[in-house]
């Protein structure tokens, strides 16, 4: 089973920057889908990005172009480049995979799916 532990969350103004973390322990995830989901206040999950055991990214509309998403499978570590963020980021953030599957996957985008996410990091971007 594998544990997500996400870091690097705050407050910044719109048109700052943030750099979110996750280090993952349990097991190695360099052949599993990893990647980013959020959850605003009274809004449902929404799928960020993610990333295959290849290397091919994929992003939401919402966030393409001012996101990145990178992963070191020799430092167990996802990690989120926010950049030119809005008030609409403000939100809680979960790094999840596709590994520890149990019963059902979140699923967005051509091919993105998560089992498995840590308790999130608050992100709050003020006008």
């Amino acid at each position: 089973q594998v544990q997500l532990v996400e870091s690097g969350g705050g407050s910044v103004q719109s048109g700052g920057s943030l750099t979110l973390s996750c280090a993952y322990s349990g097991m190695p995830l360099d052949s599993f889908i990893v990647g980013w989901w959020r959850q605003a206040t009274g809004k449902g999950r929404e799928g960020l990005a993610c990333m295959t055991k290849d290397g091919d990214t994929y992003f939401e509309d919402s966030v393409k172009g001012r996101f990145t998403l990178s992963r070191d499978n020799a430092q167990n570590t996802i990690t989120l480049q926010m950049n030119n963020l809005k008030p609409e980021d403000t939100a809680v953030y979960y790094c999840a995979t596709e590994a520890s599957y149990i019963a059902s996957y979140f699923r967005f985008g051509p091919a993105c799916r998560f089992a498995s996410w840590g308790q999130g990091t608050k992100v709050t971007v003020s006008p």
